[in-house]
């Protein structure tokens, strides 16, 4: 008898507090030990549509909901009794006459009983109701895609604002083909049915053979972590596609770029033996993140494993440098290159300090200039302050004093570094990657850009970049082709958001412009981005004072965990390490251990993550709250006081947001943010 387990039964596992989990895992190793076991008390559903529907009991109330036949069984769902009957009692397991794939279905005269305003007619078109969204699709098109025969009807008469709420009851492969019709324009091309119904496509990212016992186990301890790499269909041909050049993905927050990254590595390292993969990003943290999910992918694969590099950039040229130079770097700080740059000026009033240090890191070392003449010729995109041949002539002399001082001290600054490796590695006749795969790319700079493109050599597939402009914090903006690295024409965005809520992107949308161009002159629209689920709106709160800011975020954490929501699955995020002991505070009150991004979990208690929203980049998470968005907070105020002119305030302003937009958009379900009052203005945008 075969056993499998359906993404419907993980999906309800993970709601369920720690305790009946542990119990339910309890029972389905009994059931997958010895089906026939009379110890196992399987009871006929008998309301249910579908005959094969049974339950089994795992203690007073929880019921495991499976469908058992003659040569299988399959776990569908999970819950306490009458809710996990209800579920059974509505739905029914078939295949689609079209497309051949096993389906789970929820019937549609149950959902019409219980939502009729899903199903009421539209207006006479005399009344200017609001437009259908699939009118244009005819029922031939609809069962391509796996749209149920009883449920054409009722899609094609879907106007947006009544399909999110029709889409969470149709088959999952149905709901994300319209979601990417309602994106795109386009319907996914249908897949030619497989003569066993399980090993459709669609079939097979819903139900999943489970060999033993280890196999179960491993789909039973990791429902979260199967969802953070999970593979949406948009995402495939991605993927899979060969590109005569450097290519890049883009997409606003939870399009799954960094999905799509994690696949593209590892589809890599299994399609050669001899592939050497490198994953990179910016942090530590982030990297750490992006190792999980390549183990959780290719856990039972060692050779593959042994093929991927994770690592974030300035950790890798770290270890090269060692290899080359037999020696590490010695990396000067930022309080160190300030202070020979201010020594350096002399007291001079005409350059601000932020100016010198700003002009020096973006400018002068990022492009490593060697002498007055090419930094006379060096272009300074994205800087706001125009300098002429004799501003430069007389700021020349400062920048040579300043690392004359450094290389005294034998210290380097990491795009020396990044700089003097892609020298090295872009003259060898051998690199040490076949191919480079890049998260979180638009915090790449010039010097980063320039090390990663020499680490492979030149050929098909050998550089991959995901990426968002606006989630762009780091770095001042650049020309990539003028570095060689055009991704002009190999270029794709994703449209469809898996990860986050439509209520939680609508919210976090307002914060930034509809679209984003970079220095190569691609353009990066938010317009048109579609999420796949709903969820509750997100609380935007400007409180009295700190006491009822924890008192709200207190309520918002205890909501969470009742809905089987893990401390690991929380976090709370605030500008910058200033307001961290605030954010400390509220988690302690909630008798959780605060742990930053990248730390390991606390001995002494159940952890949730606390950082800053720097460290927010590239993280996941169901709930998260965005505390101490007050008024001179966000936007920092001391940023704000050491521009110079109103261009300088106008980037401020923009990289504040999008940090916000960054801290904000990683919550899944459940996002509150808060400020005392006044509060940030960002939050004004946002209600």
């Amino acid at each position: 008898m075969e056993f499998r387990i359906a993404d419907t039964f993980t999906v309800a596992l993970a709601r369920l507090p720690a305790q009946e989990q542990k119990a339910v895992k309890t029972s389905a190793f009994d059931m997958q030990l010895d089906p026939s076991s009379p110890g196992l008390q399987f009871h006929r559903i008998e309301a249910a549509r579908d005959p094969n529907f049974w339950s089994v009991r795992v203690n007073r109330d929880i019921r495991i909901i499976v469908h058992r036949t003659t040569g299988s069984l399959l776990l569908a769902y999970v819950d306490h009794h009458d809710k996990a009957y209800a579920w059974a009692e509505r739905r029914r397991i078939e295949v689609h006459p079209r497309t051949g794939a096993v389906q789970i279905v929820e019937s549609r005269e149950r959902v019409e009983e219980a939502a009729p305003a899903l199903f009421a007619k539209a207006e006479p078109k005399s009344l200017k109701a609001e437009p259908t969204l699939f009118d244009a699709l005819q029922p031939d098109d609809l069962l391509g895609v796996g749209v149920p025969e009883d449920w054409i009807e009722p899609v094609r008469a879907a106007t947006e604002a009544r399909f999110f709420d029709l889409a969470a009851h149709l088959p999952a492969e149905a709901a994300e083909a319209l979601l990417e019709y309602a994106a795109t324009g386009r319907l996914p091309k249908p897949v030619e049915p497989a003569a066993d119904p399980f090993a459709h496509p669609d079939a097979q990212r819903r139900f999943r053979v489970i060999e033993d016992i280890d196999a179960l186990r491993a789909a039973l301890d990791a429902p979260w972590e199967r969802w953070s790499v999970f593979l949406h269909p948009s995402q495939v041909g991605v993927i899979t596609k060969t590109y005569g050049g450097p290519a890049r993905v883009a997409g606003s927050a939870g399009t799954g770029k960094t999905v799509v990254a994690v696949h593209r590595a590892v589809r890599l390292a299994r399609a050669d033996a001899q592939a050497r993969v490198l994953l990179t990003t910016f942090s530590k943290p982030l990297a750490d993140a992006l190792q999980r999910k390549v183990g959780i992918l290719i856990a039972a694969e060692p050779g593959a494993h042994g093929r991927i590099t994770v690592a974030p950039w300035d950790g890798l040229a770290d270890e090269l440098h060692q290899l080359v130079h037999a020696r590490r770097p010695r990396v000067a700080t930022l309080a160190q290159i300030r202070a020979v740059l201010v020594e350096a000026a002399g007291g001079t009033a005409v350059w601000s300090e932020r100016f010198l240090v700003s002009e020096f890191r973006h400018v002068v070392d990022a492009w490593q200039v060697a002498d007055e003449p090419a930094y006379a010729d060096t272009p300074r995109p994205g800087r706001r302050s125009r300098l002429g041949a004799k501003q430069r002539a007389s700021l020349w002399p400062i920048f040579t004093l300043a690392r004359a001082r450094l290389a005294a001290q034998g210290l380097a600054t990491w795009a020396g570094v990044f700089s003097d490796l892609a020298a090295h590695y872009g003259t060898s006749a051998s690199r040490p990657f076949t191919h480079v795969v890049v998260d979180e790319a638009q915090d790449l700079g010039v010097p980063e850009l320039r090390f990663l493109r020499a680490l492979a050599p030149e050929g098909d597939d050998r550089l991959f970049f995901a990426g968002d402009l606006g989630q762009r914090i780091f770095q001042p903006p650049f020309s990539w082709k003028a570095l060689g690295v055009d991704v002009r024409g190999r270029s794709t965005t994703l449209k469809v958001n898996y990860r986050t809520s439509h209520q939680i992107r609508e919210t976090a949308d307002r914060l930034l412009p509809g679209a984003v161009q970079d220095m190569d002159g691609r353009e990066e629209a938010r317009k048109g981005t579609v999420s796949v689920f709903d969820g509750p709106r997100p609380q935007v709160l400007k409180l009295a004072d700190e006491a009822a800011e924890r008192e709200e975020i207190l309520s918002f954490l205890a909501a969470a965990r009742a809905d089987g929501i893990a401390p690991d699955e929380i976090g709370l995020f605030v500008r910058s390490r200033a307001q961290l002991d605030r954010a400390r505070a509220v988690a302690q009150a909630a008798g959780l251990m605060p742990v930053e991004p990248g730390d390991a979990p606390s001995t002494a208690g159940e952890s949730v993550t606390v950082g800053t929203m720097h460290l927010a980049k590239g993280l996941e998470f169901k709930a998260v709250a965005v505390l101490a968005c007050d008024d001179g907070v966000l936007p920092l105020q001391e940023r704000i006081d050491t521009v110079s002119d109103e261009a300088e305030l106008e980037e401020v302003y923009e990289t504040e947001r999008h940090l916000l937009y960054v801290a904000s958009t990683r919550a899944r379900d459940r996002l509150l943010i808060t400020g005392v009052r006044p509060g940030s203005e960002f939050l004004d945008d946002m209600g």
